[in-house]
């Protein structure tokens, strides 16, 4: 899992699944919603390294560069 600096959680570095985490944080000053947004977003993670790869190269396996993904 990598988060973002504007907060967005990818849940797999070859997939292109996301969890907004600054809407969250900024609606309360209590972590209720945080935690529960991230909770949500590992229930949504894959068991293993899954990339999804395009095998006729018609496009990119994800839609992001890694450099976005941080790390």
């Amino acid at each position: 899992m990598r988060l973002t600096c504007t907060g967005t959680l990818y849940m797999c570095l070859g997939q292109d699944a996301a969890a907004d985490l600054r809407a969250p944080l900024r609606a309360s000053d209590d972590d209720a919603a945080l935690d529960a947004a991230i909770r949500e977003a590992i229930a949504r993670k894959p068991k293993g390294h899954d990339f999804v790869i395009d095998r006729r190269h018609r496009g990119p396996a994800v839609r992001r560069h890694m450099s976005v993904t941080g790390g």
